[in-house]
């Protein structure tokens, strides 16, 4: 049995759903983590490059070779192989404010439409029996647009759609789940494991290593969610 997690960036499907790729594997399923943006930028200037020096990086960090780094590292933690694609994240691609990424998405941005090739070369290559992906909690760009591109290529391949976390803290949703998945010890420890791989993120997100095992050790299932179920009120464009 195979299990594809697309992921937006370099940490979403850790964070949201590591505990459950880390049991799979521990089971025998071969889990594969492919993450969407990933592509770098020579010399990043503005709002990018300001997401790079908030965590702490100066400016002459290959930031995104450091963060696919680390993302193998986390594979690695949840038993897990990663595959990189080569798009560029939204700061990349005209958005110029926080504010931005969480808002309706641009006129000018094709995003859904160059990656759903993509990803239907992806799922032909990898033929997963259970595919998983983002159902947007947080309202961010990126996670709109690889959910509107899988249900533009999924057809009928088994779909579900993992709550954002940490957005799930701040923006809880209410509908019923199609799956929820207790942790044991080995996905929780494995979930632990993947997160802290993010070494860069980590001051950033949580306020450090030590926050991060705080606020997942309260965490004991992992909830997914089938494709229809509304998780905004953002406009698909």
């Amino acid at each position: 049995m195979k299990l594809l997690a697309v992921s937006p960036h370099l940490d979403d499907a850790a964070f949201s759903a590591g505990g459950t790729l880390a049991q799979r594997a521990a089971e025998g399923w071969q889990v594969v983590v492919a993450t969407c943006f990933t592509g770098n930028v020579a010399r990043p200037q503005g709002f990018a490059l300001a997401c790079q020096l908030d965590k702490g990086l100066p400016p002459d960090t290959d930031y995104m070779a450091l963060r696919r780094r680390e993302d193998d590292d986390a594979c690695d933690a949840l038993g897990a192989g990663a595959i990189h694609l080569p798009f560029l994240e939204a700061p990349h691609r005209g958005y110029a404010s926080a504010a931005e990424l969480f808002a309706a998405r641009r006129a000018d941005d094709d995003m859904v439409d160059r990656l759903a090739p993509a990803l239907a070369a992806l799922l032909a290559d990898q033929q997963p029996d259970l595919v998983l992906g983002p159902l947007c909690l947080g309202d961010h760009v990126d996670h709109h647009i690889v959910r509107d591109a899988l249900a533009a290529v999924i057809g009928s391949r088994p779909l579900l759609l993992w709550e954002d976390w940490p957005y799930a803290d701040r923006a809880p949703i209410t509908a019923t789940p199609a799956s929820v998945v207790p942790l044991g010890a080995r996905g929780r420890e494995g979930r632990l494991a993947a997160c802290l791989s993010y070494r860069s993120q980590l001051g950033f997100q949580f306020g450090g290593a030590d926050a991060l095992r705080e606020r997942l050790r309260t965490i004991t299932v992992e909830r997914f969610h089938h494709s229809d179920t509304r998780s905004s009120t953002q406009p698909p464009q």
